[in-house]
């Protein structure tokens, strides 16, 4: 790669790499579709170098698809095909930032920029295979984008908490509280989590509690997939302050009367958990 313009060269890709998605030339033969995939690696091993160009450009492009108009079958396949190439991309490029070193504030432009991209795309309307492959790959994005940037989407979830205690209208979406339930969390971020839902449950409307309940749930299972060598050594080593936050959520769900599989599983789960580590 020639080093003296290696800014116009990336930009030069990302533009080449976007020309060639569906969107742009249709329905792809096997050797565009190979030029293609040569192009997105190349993108990805790059994203090592330069990681917040790269980033930017492909969340440029995933909002260029999402600006496309759909004009039949045809095009809503390609719309969706390409959404699954560049969000396959971009999680890639995530995965490469574990050993990456980038600045405060290139942080919180290329997360403030993704996120409300990949938000809308949890939500994407339909049942088809395709659909619900874009819906699991936007999940995965958000997977990957809360191993480095945590604080960043907890803070998001803890301010829209605070936004519909303030608000008090139940007919204020929850928004950003299903980051919770798509969020990368080991032991300590996942009671750092149940302490502020916990501490603010009977703040909010009842109506909002079913919602909170899901993401909780799926938090939990997401740690338990993650991470189960921490529930291995929980039965070892109880923690007393994720057992105590986990029991309080539960008693905040029967107190409220939010009946839901939730509270059944995870008290049997953590009496059980309690009785192993007594035997």
């Amino acid at each position: 790669m020639s080093t003296s313009k290696p800014v116009e060269w990336v930009t030069a890709l990302i533009q080449r790499f976007e020309d060639q998605l569906p969107i742009k030339c249709g329905e792809l033969t096997n050797p565009m579709r190979s030029n293609l995939e040569q192009n997105k690696e190349c993108l990805i091993a790059l994203s090592r170098f330069k990681f917040s160009l790269v980033i930017n450009g492909l969340t440029d492009i995933l909002k260029t698809i999402d600006n496309t108009r759909f004009g039949g079958y045809d095009q809503e396949k390609n719309i969706y095909e390409s959404y699954l190439i560049v969000l396959d991309a971009v999680e890639q490029c995530l995965a490469n930032t574990k050993d990456l070193s980038t600045s405060r504030l290139d942080e919180a432009i290329y997360v403030n920029k993704l996120l409300p991209v990949v938000c809308k795309l949890l939500n994407v309307p339909g049942d088809g295979i395709t659909v619900q492959q874009v819906r699991q790959l936007a999940s995965n994005v958000l997977f990957a984008l809360s191993v480095n940037n945590f604080g960043t989407l907890f803070s998001k979830v803890v301010s829209r908490l605070e936004c519909l205690i303030v608000s008090g209208d139940e007919t204020c979406e929850a928004g950003d509280l299903d980051l919770i339930q798509h969020m990368n969390v080991d032991m300590l971020k996942l009671t750092r989590l149940l302490n502020e839902e916990v501490q603010k449950w009977r703040l909010l409307k009842k109506f909002h509690h079913t919602e909170l309940v899901k993401s909780v749930e799926k938090a939990i299972w997401n740690w338990l997939d993650t991470y189960p060598e921490e529930f291995t050594d929980l039965q070892k080593r109880p923690n007393a302050e994720l057992s105590g936050k986990i029991y309080s959520m539960c008693y905040c769900f029967s107190f409220e009367h939010v009946l839901s599989s939730f509270e059944y599983q995870y008290k049997i789960y953590f009496r059980q958990q309690e009785y192993i580590n007594r035997t």
